[in-house]
């Protein structure tokens, strides 16, 4: 990743169901997942809404994708002690928030992401003009910002989606955050801090506010994260109350770029289903070793004495993947010499994907034998998912004016 992430942030990324999981699924985005479990509070979603996008007509494959990617996640070793699993259909309340974005978000703003042409032009097959599609950014936004995400792990190609959240939670905070009488409730939320933090909270406003001191503006900020008995609507409150604004209802996250290698297929483009040049996280051994035993090779080694070049080779951008530095300079050498046919250099390519495969196979045939576990891990992420979106609409509909409380 690109950006320094501080330990205990809160990440949030999803996937979309539209089939079994490759490896390049695992080496793009579920190593990093299991690598930031172990530091950061991590809610993981199974992005259901998002794939009826572009698949509305393929209802089937979506909801027995859903099941499917769950029990690959876990397989890989995503842990529901660690992260928080969930489906995004079965949290309404991201529903509600992507409604009542799409009243503030200028239509403009859809019609400039770069992927919306970008996909218009790449599925013509597809009728993709719909207001779904238009609206998919904000609905992306929605399930970011309910969950108050400091960090969203994206590729180059997403960071302009995260960037309209940013602009999206900026605009929302600038029309709705300053609320009625807001001075007066902030202060009545310092006074909850007690007697100690709430005198160091108003130096460190001061400071920053009378001389812009940049370090006593950080200080105040780990002060409020600091604070166990204030809710979030006071945390909010407070934070924007250091800097002279209103309210910071929805809270404005940051792309992360994250670091994944192009994971080639098996025809040298990346892998990619649309492609058919996949390899499952389920493959079985012997199909593991057919595929790559007939994967094309530079087509200069007609022969086997027929000398080659690796960079040309598919076989060679696998092996840039699984192999160490001595295998590679074997393949180069043997490759260039015709000192090795193409069988002899995928052999060990071939127990290396096997090896790296087997156990998450036999993982996901024993979660896959225990539908009720696979579906319990579901249920209680969902509940603790829905337990942290709705405290955020309690907030939103709160400063839209929502709430209708009795006078």
């Amino acid at each position: 990743m690109s950006q320094t992430l501080a330990s205990g942030d809160r990440i949030l990324s999803g996937m979309r169901p539209t089939g079994r999981l490759h490896l390049g699924h695992y080496h793009g985005v579920l190593r990093n997942w299991i690598r930031l479990q172990e530091t950061n509070e991590c809610f993981f979603f199974v992005a259901d809404w998002h794939a009826l996008t572009t698949a509305y007509e393929k209802r089937e494959v979506i909801s027995e994708s859903v099941w499917d990617m769950v029990v690959d996640w876990l397989a890989c070793g995503v842990n529901p002690n660690l992260a928080t699993l969930f489906i995004q259909s079965r949290v309404i309340e991201h529903a509600e928030l992507h409604l009542l974005l799409s009243m503030i978000a200028p239509l403009g703003w859809l019609e400039r992401v770069p992927t919306y042409k970008d996909q218009i032009a790449e599925l013509r097959e597809k009728d993709l003009a719909t207001y779904g599609f238009l609206g998919y950014p904000v609905l992306q936004s929605a399930d970011i910002l309910i969950y108050g995400a400091s960090g969203v792990p994206v590729g180059e190609d997403q960071v302009s989606h995260v960037e309209l959240t940013r602009e999206l939670a900026r605009r929302f905070n600038y029309l709705f955050g300053r609320e009625p009488g807001f001075a007066d409730k902030a202060e009545a939320a310092v006074g909850k801090m007690g007697k100690k933090q709430a005198r160091l909270y108003r130096e460190l406003r001061r400071r920053y506010q009378e001389s812009g001191d940049a370090e006593a503006l950080g200080e105040a900020q780990a002060l409020l994260e600091a604070q166990q008995n204030l809710t979030i609507a006071d945390r909010a409150r407070l934070a924007g109350y250091l800097d002279g604004g209103g309210r910071s209802v929805l809270a404005e996250p940051e792309a992360l770029l994250t670091h994944a290698p192009r994971m080639p297929g098996l025809d040298g483009r990346k892998m990619s289903k649309s492609y058919g040049n996949t390899l499952s996280l389920r493959e079985s051994d012997a199909d593991i070793e057919h595929k790559i035993r007939t994967m094309p090779t530079d087509p200069a080694r007609v022969r086997r004495n027929d000398p080659g070049e690796p960079e040309k080779c598919p076989v060679f951008d696998l092996h840039k993947v699984y192999s160490d530095a001595d295998t590679r300079e074997w393949v180069q050498t043997g490759c260039r010499s015709a000192g090795i046919g193409c069988l002899d250099c995928k052999k060990p390519l071939i127990g290396a994907v096997q090896a790296e495969v087997a156990p998450i196979r036999e993982r996901a045939a024993e979660l896959a034998s225990d539908p009720e576990h696979v579906q319990q891990v579901v249920t209680d992420g969902c509940d603790r998912a829905r337990g942290v979106a709705r405290q955020t609409m309690q907030e939103v509909r709160s400063a839209i004016g929502l709430d209708y409380r009795q006078r």
